[in-house]
This record gives structure tokens, sequence and C-alpha cells, in this order.
């Protein structure tokens, strides 16, 4: 198993990756996905490495527990990365609270909240996304979409640029190839017969169906072939509202 942030020698190695890139997509629209994040992270070995994540509080984002590291900064009000704009907000991350049960070997739980070291200010391109209720439980065969600044092919570079992917939620029959994928708390997302994809580089960004956060970007095939695996949001909601509530 290989996860989608780490090097490219052990992807080549495991049947897994931490997903991120966008594959078959198209460029989104400057800061028309205003709740986007974009996490530059500093890992316990001392390399960097980036994620994506989305506001859902003026101090909080929610993205993947498998993005955690030493230290978090988050840039909001982004659209190309390399090019800074005054609409761009960087807030560091006061805490990381990963999901108590977060397996780094399965990636079951893989969700984590950041709380800021201060309120993001809400702009046209800087806002927060709503999520689903506790049994929100969307069925197979909706098209939703995904967002991220990944590579846009298994052999690309990552984009500079915000890119977004249109993505249809699979039977979960269709995931029976990962060991380890539990239906009840993650989402199969994406046909097998399209070469549509979210892949290494950007783990931890939104699945969007009809303008709700259902879904975390968590892992994907090494191929970059669909379907791939989202942390389902609406199971972790009880969570969620509890470390909101007592981290306010």
């Amino acid at each position: 198993m290989c996860l989608l942030s780490f090097p490219l020698l052990l992807l080549l190695l495991c049947s897994r990756a931490k997903a991120g890139d966008v594959i078959g997509g198209t460029e989104c629209k400057p800061h028309s996905r205003p709740y986007m994040a974009y996490l530059e992270i500093d890992t316990s070995a001392g390399q960097q490495r980036a994620c994506g994540g989305f506001l859902i509080r003026r101090n909080f984002v929610l993205t993947a527990a498998h993005c955690a590291g030493r230290s978090l900064t988050v840039n909001l009000g982004v659209h190309n990365k390399k090019e800074k704009e005054d609409s761009w907000q960087n807030l560091k991350v006061l805490k990381q609270f990963p999901h108590p049960n977060y397996s780094n070997y399965t990636l079951l739980h893989d969700i984590m909240l950041l709380k800021l070291e201060k309120k993001a200010n809400l702009t046209l391109a800087v806002g927060t996304l709503p999520l689903p209720p506790q049994f929100n439980f969307i069925p197979p065969g909706r098209m939703c979409r995904a967002a991220g600044w990944g590579r846009t092919g298994v052999e690309e570079h990552a984009s500079d640029t915000l890119q977004e992917v249109k993505l249809r939620l699979m039977d979960p029959q269709a995931c029976k190839h990962f060991t380890d994928f539990n239906h009840n708390s993650q989402l199969c997302v994406g046909n097998p017969r399209k070469r549509k994809s979210v892949f290494k580089g950007d783990s931890g960004g939104p699945l969007l169906c009809a303008g709700i956060a259902q879904g975390i970007a968590s892992y994907a095939h090494w191929n970059a072939k669909p379907p791939v695996v989202f942390t389902r949001i609406s199971h972790y909601r009880p969570w969620i509202n509890k470390i909101l509530k007592e981290n306010y």
C-alpha cells in the first residue's frame, strides 16, 4: 500500500497511493472555489510536501489525517500557487486534530481538523463550505466534483492552477480491490471506464455533491486508474461537532 504524499520510489512499490492529482479535469475559474485551501507541510523528517483542504469555519480547515506534519501553513484565496495575489491569506495552524482511530496502514478514518492561529477574513475569494448532516447517506450514481492543485497525469508535474474534475459515485463493489475499503466510512468514486481521477500530491481536498462537501480525498491505485477512495464526511459529523464545540 502507498500513500499519495509519499515519494515516488515508495509509490512504485505499493498498490495504493494517497490521493491528490486531478486527472482529466479542467482549470477552475479563478476564485470560483473560495473554500479551497492549499496546505504547505513541514514533516518531522525535515521534508516539505503539499495537500489540499477546505475551510469549514473561519478558524477551521478540514483535510485528510495523512496530511499531518510537524508544522502546517494554510493558504486561502489561491488560484495559481506560483502567482501571489492580494486575495491570498496565509495562516499558521495552531493545532492539528487527526481522528484518534486513524490508521496510516489501512487509511481508515483518514480525516483531520486544523485549527488556525487566527480567523480567516471572509471575502469573494475566501469562504466556507457546508458539511452534510450525520445521516446524509448519498447513493451511488450521483455526479460530484473534486478539485486540487495536483498532477494532471501520472507522469506530469503538479498543476500551478486549481483544477476540477467531475466524478461519479460508484457502487462499493467497484472498490473491492481495496482490501480495507469500508462503505460505511468511505466513498468509492470515479468510473473505471473514464480516465478521470484524483491522484498523488493533493490529498485532503473535498468531494462536492450538489454544493455539499461529502468526501475528503484519501487514496487511489498506484497507476491513477479510478475508482478512488474518499473519506465519507457524514460518518464523522459527531466527531467533527465535538472538536469544533470544544475548541471554538
